[in-house]
């Protein structure tokens, strides 16, 4: 891999971006937000094969095969009908590595290369001659210690990773994690939409089970609400939990007197309410939880504009999460105002805003997060979590936000082996643009080494109360 990627072209510049690249290079990785398996780092088994770990797990993967029209079947994917679906792993690897060439000048493909470069070694290209050669190789390294998962853990040098997992889980690979002895931090985060959706399916058994879970019983919005206190203190102490994830379909809140809050959640559980009183519900709960975070200092995180399950066909043949959830508009002036208003000059409370609507960036977030105390910028996420997308919000957010109402890097994944890839790429682009500041006489060298170690590590360390 070219050693200076992503760095200026001119040679003043990049030499400046080099070094500064360097002086963080081997700083430890931050990983606050993602969505990793607890159960690899509990039972530390061996990775089964390449194709499980790069493949079929990975929507970046088969969504771009499939725009070209290569079917999910193929890729080991199965229909909930219990048709078939390609078995032979091998095969499914052949046909990843006969269409690779889709990924140039992608993110994925910066992420795989630098996978099987920096964690296997390997510098040969990758395609269709070579794929069984890299399959081989893989998976015989895949058999070994050094490959395990807490293994990689050490070599990757994290010094901390969150898994997501819903209101509803028992924790029980955090359980495990924690009962094991083991020096590696893997702490959970909180995540309740199946319990605050009220589109969600068999969302009244979901709320239901989940207050029986807290010792309670869901007669009425008070106790609902310290069900998600119980969970919220579960979370932590179980699985060492400092922050929530919210993924609303948009940004809307909602603060309504007690009395309307109570009928309208008798409303939606008795499955009477319209969509409107549904995204009310919704926004009702986003400024809830952040109450319950000012209570008990847990970050809150908004993950809000995504429109899920964009091809119906596709949702009702293979289910959720299958490459078709499409970034949409979203107001974040007028839907935040209700819980702003409510608490947003509390500067004990933390919230992350992120976006898929880079449009808000520099009319909207920047500004909101540049005066409210209680809200910080999460990175460039999902279809902008890339060389281009990362270079636009530094762009369109110092201006008006500076660099410290961020909140450095976090690589959002489900695929392990990319995430020093990820933030190899985020501290390269934050390298560059720095190094772009100090050439344009907008910031002197000693700052942008110093902000550089900010970016890496003690932004993320700081916000996510780590």
């Amino acid at each position: 891999m070219n050693p200076d990627r992503l760095f200026p072209p001119e040679p003043q510049l990049r030499a400046l971006a080099r070094a500064i690249f360097d002086s963080a290079a081997d700083a430890p990785i931050l990983s606050p937000h993602g969505h990793t398996d607890p159960r690899w780092f509990a039972e530390d088994a061996a990775f089964p094969d390449p194709t499980q770990l790069f493949v079929i797990p990975d929507h970046y993967v088969f969504r771009m095969l499939h725009s070209q029209g290569v079917p999910l079947e193929s890729l080991g994917i199965a229909p909930q009908d219990g048709g078939p679906a390609e078995t032979d792993l091998r095969k499914i690897w052949q046909t990843f590595a006969d269409h690779y060439h889709l990924f140039r000048g992608t993110p994925s493909r910066l992420w795989l290369d630098h996978a099987f470069a920096t964690v296997f070694g390997i510098e040969e290209d990758f395609g269709p001659a070579t794929a069984m050669a890299f399959y081989d190789r893989i998976a015989e390294a895949l058999t070994t210690p050094a490959f395990r998962p807490r293994a990689l853990y050490k070599r990757f040098d994290i010094e901390a990773l969150a898994t997501t997992e819903g209101a509803l889980d028992d924790l029980r690979w955090h359980k495990m994690i924690r009962d094991s002895g083991w020096d590696g931090r893997v702490i959970t985060t909180y995540r309740p939409d199946a319990v605050t959706d009220p589109d969600t399916p068999d969302f009244r058994k979901n709320v239901e089970s989940f207050c029986a879970m807290a010792g309670t019983d869901a007669g009425s919005f008070a106790r609902y609400l310290d069900a998600h206190r119980a969970r919220r203190a579960y979370f932590r102490d179980i699985g060492g939990a400092t922050a929530t994830d919210h993924g609303h379909p948009t940004a809307t809140t909602r603060n309504l007197s007690p009395a309307a809050t109570e009928a309208l959640y008798q409303k939606v559980l008795s499955g009477r309410a319209d969509a409107a009183e549904r995204e009310d519900f919704r926004g009702q709960m986003l400024t809830e939880m952040a109450k319950l975070s000012l209570e008990d200092g847990m970050v809150m995180q908004i993950h809000p504009g995504s429109f899920r399950n964009h091809s119906t066909a596709i949702f009702d043949r293979f289910g959720r999460d299958k490459g078709f959830d499409i970034p949409t508009r979203t107001d974040y002036v007028r839907d935040l105002r209700p819980l702003l208003d409510a608490i947003g000059h509390e500067r004990d409370l933390r919230i992350i805003l992120f976006t898929l609507d880079e449009t808000a960036y520099a009319r909207e977030l920047a500004p909101l997060a540049g005066v409210y105390p209680c809200l910080r910028l999460g990175p460039a996420w999902w279809f902008h979590d890339s060389f281009e997308g990362m270079w636009r919000y530094r762009q369109m957010t110092t201006e008006t936000a500076g660099f410290y109402n961020t909140t450095g890097f976090n690589d959002d994944t489900r695929a392990y082996l990319s995430i020093p890839a990820r933030h190899d790429v985020a501290r390269r682009v934050d390298a560059a643009y720095l190094a772009t500041l100090v050439g344009t006489g907008r910031l002197s060298e000693t700052d942008a080494f110093d902000l550089m170690q900010d970016l890496t590590h003690r932004l993320a360390r700081q916000a996510y109360r780590l």
